[in-house]
């Protein structure tokens, strides 16, 4: 059973950048963008120590919180805007116009703030009233669609801690695009209002850096004209969960080079024809793979027949990896989506963990040379492995560095991406307590995590 959390709201408000600081823009939608117009909001939540009364949080900090997120939406001004999805023959792009804001609830919570931020199994519901909801979108008499991009919600438990939670729409901005956005208004609060983050990294939005000599914006958009039929409003709400719980695993630093250690040996007695790719993502990747079909199909005593493709993916940034330059600070979406496949065998099989290892090293090493390879067929591919009900994918990265968002109450406690409740996504970040290490998120039913949890005490004993 859930944790009986109580969470009152104190008030509803908008903040929009300061008057007349920021021009009306529209932005189109580049070809790297429309894969993710389809894609379920993002959320993810931040938990912060910092103990003290519901009056000193509204009266010191909450003023200087909307302050500073307004002077950052300054640069960030697309996540203030809309997506506007005309019909058929126009094109879709995102619109900030002056008075443009975001949605912000600030809400008291009681409850045990420890256990929501403990790392042992929770029913996934717990972590939902700290998550705000986008406003509905609006349909105006041409049929046009213009839908809001983000919304926020600040929750005080009193005397315990602090709860920032964040609803986006992926195709707005990729996740480093969005880690500038939160890191930028944290650091701009923890200053009092200092800009100067911002003039040393201030967001690139010109799309014109984006080329497009393959043509792939009519291909996307043709695919998302023929099955965006599918897209529903309410595409990020559902109910009933199950006995779905969440629990996050640690993958110490240790156990990550004694992995890497074994893989090595293992490509040394297969005499394996290339180096194989053997970074910390990788590796990390090969293994959760591994163990989440082991304990997805636990009463299942024979796989060696079978043959069925099971499928990972995952995404790159490719800010440096394409033939044109792109500014690293630049704001939209810049990711090439990666789908390999391996058989139902190898996977569970002895050498599963290294199978995995070469399938999804091979596909990053490619990312190197050919970041735009099979890129024609990025949506239709993605909707036909999903259909299959094999795959896995990765939400997050280590490198985003979610640990370092500091609003001045000194590293979050803990960070959970909670949209995996719905999409069954493995949720990656680096570890708050140790470097090197991972912090692994899942969002599984209690038979399934508590298999997982078996197989993952069982195994790390070996590396």
């Amino acid at each position: 059973m859930a944790q009986p959390y109580r969470v009152t709201v104190i008030e509803q408000s908008q903040v929009a950048p300061p008057p007349n600081s920021v021009p009306n823009t529209s932005l189109p939608l580049t070809f790297l963008d429309i894969p993710w117009l389809l894609c379920r909001p993002m959320q993810r939540l931040f938990f912060y120590q910092h103990p003290q009364s519901t009056h000193s949080f509204t009266q010191a900090i909450l003023p200087t919180l909307k302050h500073s997120l307004s002077l950052t939406l300054r640069h960030f001004f697309p996540l203030a805007g809309n997506l506007v999805c005309p019909p058929r023959t126009h094109k879709l792009h995102i619109l900030y116009t002056e008075g443009n804001s975001v949605p912000l609830t600030v809400a008291e919570a009681a409850g045990d703030f420890n256990h929501l931020i403990a790392n042992y199994p929770r029913d996934v519901r717990e972590l939902h009233p700290f998550v705000p909801q986008l406003p509905p979108t609006r349909v105006s008499s041409d049929n046009t669609r213009v839908i809001p991009l983000m919304a926020m919600q600040v929750t005080v438990f009193p005397n315990e801690g602090i709860c920032i939670g964040i609803t986006f729409c992926h195709v707005a901005a990729d996740g480093r695009a969005f880690h500038h956005f939160i890191k930028s208004w944290a650091a701009i609060c923890r200053t009092g209002g200092d800009l100067s983050c911002l003039d040393r990294s201030p967001p690139f939005h010109d799309r014109a850096v984006i080329e497009d000599p393959n043509g792939l914006e009519h291909n996307f958009l043709e695919d998302w004209w023929n099955w965006g039929s599918a897209w529903k409003d309410d595409i990020g709400l559902i109910n009933d969960y199950g006995d779905k719980v969440r629990a996050t695993f640690v993958l110490r630093r240790a156990h990550i080079e004694g992995l890497k250690q074994w893989v090595r040996g293992q490509s040394m007695n297969k005499e394996e024809l290339e180096p194989l790719q053997i970074s910390t993502f990788v590796v990390t990747c090969a293994l959760i793979w591994v163990w989440l079909i082991k304990s997805q199909h636990s009463g299942v005593s024979n796989f060696s027949a079978s043959s069925e493709l099971c499928y990972f993916a995952f995404v790159a940034d490719c800010r440096n990896r394409l033939k044109f330059p792109i500014p690293s600070t630049y704001f939209g979406n810049c990711l090439a989506i990666c789908i390999v496949p391996l058989e139902r065998f190898k996977l569970v099989g002895e050498t599963g963990i290294f199978e995995a290892v070469k399938t999804i090293g091979n596909k990053v090493r490619q990312l190197e040379t050919e970041a735009l390879r099979g890129a024609e067929t990025w949506l239709l591919d993605w909707k036909e492995k999903s259909e299959t009900g094999n795959l896995v994918t990765v939400a997050g990265s280590p490198r985003l560095g979610v640990y370092e968002t500091d609003f001045g109450w000194g590293r979050p406690k803990k960070s959970e991406v909670v949209h995996i409740d719905i999409t069954g996504a493995i949720s990656l970040s680096e570890c708050r307590d140790e470097d090197g290490a991972i912090e692994v998120g899942l969002a599984l039913s209690k038979r399934d995590i508590g298999d997982f949890t078996a197989i993952w005490e069982q195994s790390l004993k070996l590396f």
